[in-house]
């Protein structure tokens, strides 16, 4: 289960009512649910989930464990023990996953497919997935509820259901759901096990110099700022995740570059953070510097071409072009490609324009 964007509400619950009994409905609930990597090092679990949930201090961790609302491998453990590889870590709280209602919202969604077991959407950029602190309405959780308001079978605020993944809210593209706890439980090893086939579209800043790579950098939080992830040395940071991102050249346009990224990782902004860590930041990427001009002449006439590029594609230029997958029901082999949105074609288009004027004036 992933980290929504509410996680600083965690534990927010009346002192009264934070007790170690169960809920009204007498059990405990999960809220989220890490699963440590392969390569994880020994690290106290308080720490290690201080670096999964930024916005939740490490006091709070210690008194949810004291409140044996921490389990690893089903079992409640103590603040101090130690997280190894492939343990499963849960966060129980006493209430539902969500304590707001999930409201359906006639919001327009673009459905790339749907069956009984899965829908395939293709996210505008600028929708927020999940429901969480500031973001309550106009999200995608909130218009599924509405396009599946008269399913029995569906119930969007069950965390057995629902995402398997996701993107960023200024990122566009392809989007799985589950629709049933099955088709979910399959989805999820399937994405967890790095089966799944995904590539992603980016205009990045400068002339990429090789043609196809890789980049190879574990990821973490950054310790100056913790709204940034950032790369770390092999073996530096215990809590950094092996992230692997393959990359190759569709075009290049002068001072930006057109590429295509094969995901053999998930990490949380895992393009984003690898590509300024090549040294090409993602156009108009405003979290990790991509909105200023990191590439080009000094003229006025340069500089006011930028911010045109800016105000036409007012978001990191990055689209989740393809996901492939095995169909959790029918084990058929599914693979879906979508279309760049308007704002990035005619961002590309005008780029292709600068590139070739600047061609013929040379």
């Amino acid at each position: 289960m992933g980290v929504t964007e509410n996680e600083n509400r965690l534990f927010d619950e009346p002192e009264n009512d934070r007790e170690i009994e169960p809920g009204s409905d007498g059990q405990f609930h999960e809220h989220f649910r890490f699963v440590a990597d392969k390569g994880q090092s020994l690290v106290r679990i308080d720490k290690y989930l201080v670096n999964c949930m930024s916005q939740i201090s490490r006091n709070r961790i210690q008194d949810a464990a004291d409140a044996n609302c921490i389990l690893v491998n089903g079992k409640p453990v103590k603040s101090n023990y130690r997280v190894k590889p492939h343990d499963v870590v849960s966060v129980m709280l006493s209430y539902p996953p969500s304590d707001f209602e999930i409201i359906p919202e006639e919001i327009p969604i673009q459905i790339a497919y749907e069956d009984r077991d899965i829908i395939l959407v293709n996210k505008n950029p600028g929708m927020v997935v999940h429901p969480g602190f500031g973001n309550f309405r106009g999200t995608l959780l909130n218009a599924l509820a509405w396009h599946l308001k008269d399913s029995p079978e569906f119930d969007v605020s069950d965390p057995r259901l629902g995402l398997v993944h996701r993107i960023d809210k200024d990122t566009s593209g392809l989007l799985i759901i589950a629709k049933n706890e099955d088709a979910k439980t399959h989805l999820g090893k399937q994405f967890f096990d790095k089966s799944t086939q995904r590539t992603y579209n980016a205009l990045v800043w400068g002339n990429v110099e090789k043609d196809e790579g890789t980049i190879t950098g574990d990821i973490a939080r950054d310790p100056r700022d913790r709204m940034l992830f950032t790369v770390f040395p092999e073996g530096q940071n215990p809590n950094a995740k092996h992230a692997v991102t393959h990359y190759k050249v569709l075009e290049r346009l002068g001072y930006v570059t057109l590429i295509e990224c094969r995901l053999e990782t998930g990490r949380t902004h895992q393009i984003r953070v690898h590509m300024k860590h090549l040294g090409h930041t993602l156009f108009n990427d405003e979290r990790y510097g991509g909105h200023e001009i990191l590439r080009g002449t000094t003229f006025t006439k340069y500089k006011q071409f930028v911010n045109n590029c800016f105000e036409l594609c007012p978001r990191q230029a990055l689209h989740a072009k393809t996901l492939g997958f095995t169909h959790p029901r029918t084990g058929e082999l599914m693979y879906f490609d979508s279309e760049l949105p308007v704002d990035m074609r005619r961002l590309i288009e005008k780029w292709r324009g600068y590139a070739v004027g600047k061609e013929q004036e040379g």
